[in-house]
């Protein structure tokens, strides 16, 4: 684009800004809202929540246009960095369960029948780990209930990873084999 053609876009938001200039407004939201559109799209919003954001960007435009300073950003890095920041919004939005999703009041009481049945289950895997070998037990015992990794478990005892792990393997073999 040669500078003849270029369009002083700090100029139609001043208008925006100092006046409410409807027709300045009107040349900013056909320029940007498609830009800001297709780079919300770029970023991985679906057309639709890029569509709902473009328009949130542009009416912030409006309604926040006395906070642009030319001395400090053109339009389009004021205007892309608002529309970075309502993707990051829309984002955490989307990740946040709603409050319907949320679970309400106590946990339901398992009947007894599930309670006899995981008290059976826990019997009986103690009596799994009990028949292990004793170097296999120990380390099931720091993997699973010590909550160690292999690397923690081997830095701990002094023996070699390699070691580690085919005495942790076996004896998850061996539990499952028990359990079953």
């Amino acid at each position: 684009m040669n500078v003849q053609n270029e369009v002083d876009w700090a100029a139609h938001l001043i208008l925006v800004r100092d006046r409410q200039d409807k027709a300045a407004f009107a040349a900013l939201f056909r320029h940007f809202a498609p830009r800001i559109k297709a780079f919300l799209m770029k970023s991985g919003a679906n057309a639709a929540l890029a569509e709902e954001c473009a328009q949130d960007v542009m009416a912030t435009l409006w309604q926040k246009s006395h906070l642009f300073d030319p001395a400090r950003a053109s339009v389009a890095t004021w205007v892309f960095t608002i529309a970075r920041n309502r993707r990051i919004d829309a984002l955490r939005k989307s990740r946040r369960p709603e409050p319907e999703d949320l679970p309400w009041g106590p946990e339901a009481e398992p009947d007894q029948a599930e309670a006899m049945e995981m008290q059976q289950e826990t019997d009986r895997l103690g009596a799994a780990l009990a028949q292990l070998p004793s170097k296999q037990r120990a380390l099931i015992e720091r993997a699973y209930y010590g909550d160690l990794t292999h690397s923690e478990i081997a830095a701990e005892t002094g023996l070699p990873l390699g070691t580690i792990k085919s005495r942790i393997r076996l004896a998850l073999e061996r539990l499952r084999h028990h359990m079953s």
